[in-house]
């Protein structure tokens, strides 16, 4: 036991040092997901829901009203009869009533409101959802930019490793008096390119990591081992884009406002109870302070509304006219887009098989090249030369591949086969 907790921090380091060092596509979408600005509105819609949700749920508590006056009046009402003890109110009159009105039916309004309230909810939510996955095209881009910078660098790497060892070799056949003296200059010149080039793309490689990370809510140091992700894509799937649902959410929404609609037709039932304190009470002809009450209950209806009703539904089935007409535009522009893509990644296969070629053909050239170097046939600045264009073949060969993978990412995120 003693062995396990004294190995528990360096278990613990070597977990959370992976964790950090290493980075992959799918990370990427899900820190987009959970830690872009824009996704902490999900949590904000929610809380506004349950407000909304209690606000309309409270209509079907007792309503209670208070109501005070005191009024002074120039005339009052009068028995016009003589003698008859009847004695006239006061011109100033006091009133306060406590009327409580209960909800007893509506039809199901209320409820209907409600379910509005959740829909309205969710539409919000996946507008959120539609926004963050359009970002995804953008995390692509970055991601695989920062993998071809990853590649240039090993190539650079590589050609340095050749170009030093072939500096020895040159070194030693200018001090044999092989080669001419200055034949090593042209190596450390192009050392020094090397050296710069590898500058340029660490920089730019500093400012793609630092745009992902603001992207995706994650720290992210230029140590972080990129995964290269291995992509397959499915051509005979369906759409899965979330605008899809939005689109979904957005004609529930509207039959929901037509089901409030068809409601509202329908007669609304309250029961009251108004408790009351006044001179004059509910006996007009009792000039003293007296306490009162009514109970009742009241019907509204609205009979006949010229057919208001009918057109703001039917202007509602046209509004979802309207939605599904964007909804097809927007598959027949996705479609498109899909096809132009698959073109692409067709068009970078055939390429690279033909980068393949022409790498190894070019690396004929160099080896000829190195043959005729030692033997001082050739100069070094021929050798660099060639050495130049199989540097730059193979670089053209990593930037297809990239690019390869790129496209399909970009096809499964047209698609919305992305997590």
């Amino acid at each position: 036991m003693k062995a396990i907790y004294l190995l528990l921090p360096f278990l613990l380091t070597a977990y959370f040092g992976y964790s950090q060092n290493t980075m992959s596509l799918n990370d990427c979408y899900e820190g987009l997901s959970a830690n872009y600005p824009l996704a902490r509105q999900r949590a904000i819609l929610e809380s506004q829901k349950e407000a909304e949700l209690s606000a309309i749920k409270s209509k079907t508590l007792p309503q209670f009203n208070l109501n005070a006056q005191a009024t002074y009046q120039s005339e009052v009402t009068e028995v016009p009869l003589p003698n008859t003890g009847i004695e006239p109110l006061n011109n100033d009159q006091y009133r306060a009533t406590l009327t409580a009105n209960q909800l007893i039916f509506n039809g199901g309004k209320i409820k209907a409101t409600q379910n509005l309230q959740n829909i309205a909810t969710e539409r919000k939510k996946q507008e959120v959802d539609v926004t963050l996955y359009q970002l995804k095209q953008r995390v692509n881009q970055l991601y695989f930019s920062i993998l071809l910078i990853d590649e240039q660098v090993a190539l650079l790497k590589v050609r340095e490793q050749q170009l030093k060892s072939k500096l020895n070799e040159v070194t030693s056949g200018i001090k044999n008096g092989v080669l001419l003296p200055t034949s090593d200059k042209v190596i450390e010149a192009e050392l020094l390119r090397i050296f710069q080039q590898n500058q340029e793309a660490n920089n730019n490689k500093s400012k793609l990591i630092s745009t992902l990370s603001s992207f995706i809510g994650l720290p992210i140091s230029v140590e972080t081992e990129f995964q290269k992700p291995l992509i397959s894509i499915q051509t005979n799937s369906e759409l899965n884009r979330p605008e899809l649902g939005l689109y979904g959410l957005q004609k529930q929404e509207i039959e929901q406002q037509q089901d409030i609609l068809s409601k509202s037709m329908v007669p609304e039932l309250n029961g009251f109870a108004t408790g009351g304190y006044g001179n004059p009470g509910l006996n007009m002809l009792e000039n003293a302070f007296t306490s009162y009450y009514i109970v009742g209950l009241k019907l509204n209806w609205n009979v006949f509304d010229w057919n208001s009703n009918k057109k703001q539904r039917q202007t509602l089935d046209y509004t979802k006219e309207l939605i599904d007409n964007q909804e097809e535009v927007f598959k027949l522009n996705i479609n498109t887009a899909l096809n132009e893509q698959l073109k692409d990644i067709e068009t970078l296969e055939s390429t690279i098989e033909i980068d393949k070629q022409l790498m190894a053909l070019q690396q004929e050239v160099v080896h000829t090249s190195e043959s005729q170097l030692k033997n001082g046939v050739t100069t070094t600045s021929e050798y660099i030369t060639e050495l130049t264009k199989l540097y730059e073949a193979e670089n053209v060969f990593n930037q297809h591949k990239t690019q390869l993978e790129l496209a399909k990412a970009n096809y499964n995120t047209l698609k919305g086969d992305t997590k």
